[in-house]
């Protein structure tokens, strides 16, 4: 971090003890070791912070790209549905249009039923007459 060596280490330790003095100096370096021990988790607080934004930063940009694919995907599948539903639709159109240029061709078989129903009903009113005239005579 520093870079020091050990010979550099030894003289700051002698100059340290002259001007501090040997009854001071345990506790100096004590004191001086527990700093350094604070500002190095310091640095490692600062930095585990900045790893944990860049990464925090990586999973919005990576969730910004999830989004946009589902976006897109939906997007294409509801085009693809859309499509495919139209060309269902296209013959039931086709019917519909079909039966709006000829109106009268389904009222003159509607007609036809009637007529026949008509006629069942006649048959069954003189089948009950025969009936009758064979009870009284």
């Amino acid at each position: 971090m520093f870079d020091i060596g050990f010979s550099e280490l030894i003289l700051i330790a002698l100059v340290a003890l002259i001007v501090i003095g040997p009854e001071r100096l345990p506790k100096v370096a004590r004191t001086a070791g527990h700093l350094l021990g604070r500002l190095q988790r310091y640095v490692n607080d600062v930095k585990a912070d900045i790893n944990r934004e860049m990464q925090l930063d990586e999973l919005k940009r990576l969730q910004q790209q999830v989004e946009q694919s589902a976006r897109e995907m939906e997007l294409s599948v509801n085009k693809e549905l859309t499509t495919v539903e139209e060309t269902l639709n296209q013959p039931f159109k086709a019917l519909s249009q079909d039966g709006a240029a000829e109106p009268h061709a389904p009222a003159e078989h509607s007609g036809a039923p009637a007529e026949a129903g008509a006629a069942a009903q006649s048959d069954t009113d003189l089948g009950q007459e025969a009936g009758a005239a064979r009870k009284s005579g």
